[in-house]
């Protein structure tokens, strides 16, 4: 017998399983961790960068402690993706591109690419914790072209 399963994501997550997600995503995708150092304002004015700003419909990461940190940010080739926690609680992405290559729409495509596969990362890390829960094993995995992900399981 067999069944398939899709998975519609809601991701509901502590701070830190959204960062592992990011991290395990952003790899695949030619971006790096940003290094975050004191911020250094020019006393000239500089042009604002391109901007998009996405939240994330069905959101909610939960608050670990106030006035903990909740940002990741990551960059590849001039564009810097910047993943927070807004206000209601929900999972926000901006993105920026200083060198004004890319339009709005375009990094707006971009995040959506990103915010696929961060959440293709943490919907694969909570299923597979949750089958390890189960005493369920993973008996084959194959990723397809597109990126989908087809798993065989076995309840032991």
């Amino acid at each position: 017998m067999s069944s398939v399963i899709v998975v519609a994501p809601i991701i509901m997550a502590s701070w830190p399983a959204i960062t592992a997600a990011v991290t395990a995503a952003v790899g695949t995708m030619g971006f790096a961790i940003a290094s975050e150092g004191t911020d250094h304002r020019p006393l000239v004015k500089v042009e604002e960068p391109t901007r998009a700003e996405i939240e994330v419909e069905d959101s909610e990461i939960m608050q670990e402690s106030v006035g903990t940190r909740q940002q990741v940010v990551v960059e590849r080739d001039g564009v810097k993706a910047t993943f927070t926690r807004d206000a209601r609680g929900g999972l926000k992405l901006c993105m920026e591109d200083k060198n004004h290559r890319h339009s709005k729409s375009e990094l707006k495509q971009m995040g959506q690419e990103l915010l696929g596969r961060v959440t293709q990362q943490y919907v694969y890390h909570k299923l597979v914790s949750e089958l390890k829960e189960r005493n369920m094993t993973i008996v084959d995995e194959e990723v397809a072209a597109d990126r989908t992900v087809k798993l065989r399981i076995r309840n032991l």
